[in-house]
């Protein structure tokens, strides 16, 4: 069924595959993949995440069908409005809708997850069930391939979650027998991520100091977003990349404070940097989280600075002959800031829930 951008959606559609969006490609065009049973479609979990929409719209460019797997409340599908693809809606905990995803798919892209969110019950439901679910029924559709998102870092061993739970997920996928593409990625950054804009709403917000955790001297190798879909758009198409684990990353080494002062100078504020214990932190964050339920500061994002998160530094143009972006050189988005908007960001406020708070406060007639 073909759903107009505009249109209302609804949890009705839970489990069904519909055309979303327009784009120059045409609902002609679309028809036509359906009607001759186009076997290259190419599923997407996390479509809706910052990585996600920006894979899809690089997939969109390269020419391949997309289909995306969302959440089951579509009122607050975020998927690029100018492009068309197709959708099922549900969750990875649902085997049947895992089923309706992969009619007609070759290649799954695996970016689902939790890694941000801060809760544990998060990565056991998303990360390490629903990626099971997901093989297993992967294994009986005779996926061909699967490209999966990983970390720098990832280790079963780990003493941090986000990194934990990443490299059970990559034991998960060898041991499913399907052909496999195991990147694992330097920290992202790019517009409407939570690492940068998290941190450049704390500088702003917060006067005088910058608390970083430990001696902020870990090491890291910011990778724009856009770089990273290229990778995984160009990987589909090498077969010399299957059943194996890459690891990229940007093309500068950065220390924690160094990245700190680059987003001071492109935002314009001046904090002195103050090291602060990683145990402290995570205390104080595990303590104001029933206060700042969808904070994008997290012990989880905690863990993503918590180890050295660095690899070769000519990855990217070695494997997917891609020169990749200098940090400094990719961040003006984070100029958009104002103090009240970093302020809600920080305390986890939702638009919808800010004309409420407004709403509330007005006095009543």
């Amino acid at each position: 069924m073909w759903l107009n951008p505009d249109q209302p959606t609804g949890a009705g559609y839970h489990g069904l595959r519909f055309v979303y969006g327009t784009s120059s490609l045409g609902y002609n065009t679309i028809h036509k993949w359906v009607g001759l049973g186009y076997d290259a479609m190419v599923l997407v979990t996390g479509a809706t995440g910052f990585v996600g929409r920006t894979v899809i719209r690089y997939l969109a460019a390269s020419g391949y069908p997309v289909r995306c797997l969302v959440r089951n409340n579509m009122s607050g599908l975020r998927l690029p409005r100018d492009l068309t693809v197709f959708v099922t809606a549900g969750s990875l905990s649902d085997t049947e809708v895992i089923r309706n995803a992969l009619l007609g798919v070759e290649t799954v892209i695996h970016l689902a997850s939790a890694d941000w969110q801060g809760l544990e019950t998060g990565l056991i439901d998303v990360d390490h069930a629903g990626s099971r679910e997901l093989l297993k029924v992967a294994v009986e559709a005779n996926v061909r391939r699967i490209v999966y998102l990983s970390h720098l870092g990832a280790d079963r061993a780990s003493a941090f979650s986000v990194h934990k739970i990443k490299g059970i997920v990559e034991e998960f996928i060898r041991r499913s027998g399907i052909p496999h593409t195991i990147i694992r990625s330097a920290l992202l950054y790019g517009e409407e991520d939570s690492f940068t804009n998290a941190a450049a709403a704390l500088l702003r917000v917060v006067p005088v100091v910058c608390p970083l955790p430990g001696s902020g001297q870990v090491l890291l190798q910011p990778l724009w977003v856009g770089d990273l879909a290229t990778c995984i758009v160009r990987s589909l198409a090498d077969d010399s990349l299957v059943n194996r684990t890459i690891s990229v990353g940007g093309p500068e080494f950065l220390s924690l404070a160094s990245v700190a002062h680059l987003i001071m100078q492109q935002i314009g504020v001046r904090r002195i940097i103050m090291g602060t214990p990683h145990p402290y932190l995570r205390w104080m964050v595990q303590r104001l989280r029933p206060l700042l339920s969808n904070s994008p500061l997290t012990t989880h994002w905690l863990d993503h600075v918590a180890v050295n998160r660095t690899c070769e530094v000519n990855s990217m143009p070695r494997y997917f002959d891609i020169k990749p972006a200098v940090f400094e050189h990719t961040i003006g988005y984070l100029t958009k800031g104002k103090w009240r908007s970093d302020l809600d960001l920080l305390l986890g406020r939702s638009s919808m829930e800010l004309v409420k708070s407004r709403e509330s406060l007005k006095p009543k007639s």
